[in-house]
């Protein structure tokens, strides 16, 4: 296993009613992680879930020991994890937390260096420093030819053009 223990699947989007709910938006509009959870991990404290409801706004969250709308209201905007092996994973497919320290290499088998993060946004990207320099490698099958997560190696083909920014050295 590569990557955290535990997986960032949403955040906290606000409260709901008066008896200490919360909604919970997960990054997977589809994902259904949610549904029989028995903890999370919210803004990095473990919570035992009493009940969670799916909704077409989010999920509905009603942590043990959380009765009031001012209590809920304390979660806004916290990141919610869930324990890795709630994440169900089909054959071949990866977390992208799990390309964090993989070896990247071009089709015809040149370093191109080593994946140090995962920058999320819309597009998700690998951001990859090589001598020096980041390049930022949008996560998309025309740039990932393929992933070997247990040997820790990704093969990408990337345009032309990727920019290549110097990794400042820190000062002493």
């Amino acid at each position: 296993m590569r990557g955290r223990d535990r997986i960032e699947i949403g955040g906290v989007a606000r409260a709901h009613g008066i008896a200490g709910e919360i909604v919970v938006v997960t990054h997977d509009p589809d994902s259904m992680v949610l549904e029989d959870i028995a903890a999370l991990c919210i803004a990095g404290t473990w919570h035992n879930v009493q009940r969670s409801r799916g909704t077409q706004r989010g999920w509905l969250i009603l942590l043990e020991g959380i009765s009031t709308r001012n209590q809920a209201e304390g979660f806004r905007g916290a990141v919610v994890e869930v324990p890795r092996e709630q994440v169900p994973l089909e054959p071949g497919e990866f977390l992208l937390d799990d390309l964090i320290g993989c070896q990247v290499e071009l089709a015809d088998g040149r370093p191109w260096g080593t994946v140090a993060a995962i920058e999320p946004d819309y597009q998700d990207r690998l951001v990859i420093h090589h001598d020096g320099k980041e390049r930022l490698l949008p996560v998309v099958p025309e740039c990932i030819v393929s992933v070997d997560v247990e040997a820790g190696k990704i093969v990408v083909d990337p345009p032309e053009g990727i920019p290549e920014i110097p990794i400042p050295t820190p000062r002493r």
